[in-house]
């Protein structure tokens, strides 16, 4: 297959970028790849909001750019910061022109939500659906677009270089089982997170760091992996595998964390309390159950309006329900799970990574705006100014041939052994337990490379069976999240000072 443009991945970056091309150049061809159905992404399952400064009477630009450097440790390019705040307000119009619905007061004006580590309100959503509604309207622009085909369950193997330029990707059809090679003039890397590494994660089960690991195979930079933001309030359940979110903007609205015993502990670390940044939230948390031995710790929602909290989070009140907890009378109960990724795959102003015609945006990417820990709400902002950056770089250029001088290497492995799911199934348990564990909210160097070194004898036998066995997406999932596991590991261990989601004892 050919194709000139490529975009890896369908949430709100790939979608995004994939729109604006396709309807700059109609008379060329755009092929969107997801190894899932069109609509799953991490962006679906975004509660809060998109962070955008929209009341400048009592916010401004510089305080969003104040409030992201300090989430992030002090570690984010200011220049980035100032860009993506800044052009924020042009993207957000172009989601309602595309028929993006968010809410509003009685005035008729945005209703502004405030979260962890945010000076001000400044946080659009729809109720507790925000991701849902942008990426629902997305695909419904995309379907009008007569040059832009969506190949759904088609997994993404790697990238096909030569000579540091990327000509598209080896594809997986997860139906038939047949691989194909599709060319590409530009290949953009929008694959998300790599939650499911951890297992615990308010990621989808997708999510295991396909886009960073082909990207790091084909010898492109990656930055900044060690730094993983875990999620403070995920719903404990110990009898489910299911992790749900209760969105940071429950604390906004005026929630209470408490430990069994009903005392706030969060002041002793941090004078904002709930409002403090999710990283300083988490550790918090972590601290309090190894002190208390306990399994979780509680969000108290009793004293707020019951009908506004329904109005604002039906989808969370929903889910307690669902589960036995009426907030009216029982407190939450939570944990810190893994959330997102602020390093990866390393990209300039523009989206583009070390590899020529191969960009990247979204969580796969690191631009530079996270530092050491994301500010609530800033990666639907990352996600749609950069979609839009590399649309206007790569429209810049008058290059897009394909080139006919590059050959497939035949991925057909010469032995065709069908690999059991308990092999699988128990080699991923055992990554999750090992990140979890030695690589989690706090690590030490000891056991980073213990872990390391275990990771590395996994790896040799994964790249043995990949050779040797049918490849499925299962197996290539596999072999994703060992090679993220790694580049994460190594990061840890280099990384000797603490700073923002990181700490290491």
């Amino acid at each position: 297959m050919k194709t000139d443009y490529l975009i890896i991945g369908s949430g709100i970056a790939g979608l995004t970028f994939s729109l604006k091309i396709a309807q700059h150049y109609p008379e060329r061809k755009v092929v969107i790849i997801t190894k899932s159905e069109d609509a799953e992404s991490n962006t679906k399952y975004a509660q809060g909001g998109v962070a955008i400064v929209m009341d400048h009477l009592n916010d401004s630009f510089e305080k969003h750019i104040k409030d992201t450097i300090k989430a992030g440790d002090g570690l984010c390019d200011p220049n980035i910061v100032e860009m993506v705040v800044k052009e924020g307000p042009q993207r957000f119009n172009e989601l309602l022109k595309w028929g993006a619905s968010f809410d509003k007061n009685d005035n008729g004006k945005y209703n502004l939500g405030k979260e962890g580590g945010h000076s001000a309100n400044r946080i659009l959503h729809r109720k507790d659906q925000t991701g849902k509604e942008i990426e629902e309207a997305l695909i419904k622009q995309i379907g009008k677009q007569k040059n832009i085909e969506l190949l759904d369950y088609h997994f993404a193997i790697d990238l096909l270089t030569s000579e540091n330029r990327c000509y598209g990707c080896y594809v997986l059809n997860e139906r038939t089982g047949q691989i194909l090679t599709l060319r590409a003039g530009y290949t953009v890397l929008a694959t998300g997170g790599i939650g499911k590494i951890y297992g615990l994660t308010t990621n989808p089960e997708i999510s295991t760091g396909d886009g960073i690991a082909m990207a790091h195979r084909a010898n492109a930079k990656t930055k900044d992996m060690e730094f993983i933001q875990f999620h403070p309030t995920a719903f404990y359940n110990p009898d489910s595998n299911e992790t749900f979110l209760i969105s940071e903007a429950v604390r906004g609205f005026g929630a209470y964390l408490k430990n069994k015993k009903g005392e706030r502990f969060l002041f002793k670390a941090d004078q904002r309390g709930e409002l403090a940044s999710r990283d300083i939230v988490s550790q918090a948390i972590y601290n309090e159950l190894k002190s208390t031995e306990e399994n979780c710790v509680y969000l108290d929602c009793t004293h707020l309006d019951k009908e506004e909290f329904i109005h604002h989070f039906p989808m969370i009140f929903e889910y307690c329900i669902k589960n036995d907890v009426n907030i009216e009378s029982d407190w939450i109960p939570v944990i810190p799970v893994q959330h997102y990724l602020c390093g990866g795959i390393d990209v300039d102003s523009n989206g583009k990574t070390s590899i020529d015609h191969l960009y990247a945006c979204g969580e796969c990417s690191r631009t530079g705006l996270h530092g050491a820990n994301r500010l609530a709400s800033n990666s639907l902002l990352e996600a749609l100014v950069f979609s839009d950056r590399i649309y206007k770089q790569i429209t810049k250029s008058s290059v897009n041939k394909l080139t006919q001088t590059i050959t497939a290497a035949d991925l057909n492995p010469l032995e065709q052994c069908d690999l059991s799911d308990n092999y699988t199934n128990d080699l991923e348990t055992e990554i999750q337990l090992c990140m979890r564990e030695k690589v989690g909210i706090v690590r030490n160097n000891e056991e980073l490379k213990q872990t390391l070194q275990q990771f590395k004898v996994w790896k040799k036998e994964i790249e043995q069976k990949f050779q040797q066995n049918t490849i499925s997406s299962t197996l290539c999932e596999i072999r994703n999240m060992l090679d993220v596991a790694i580049l994460i590991t190594k990061a840890s261990i280099k990384r000797a000072k603490n700073c923002g989601g990181f700490l290491k004892i």
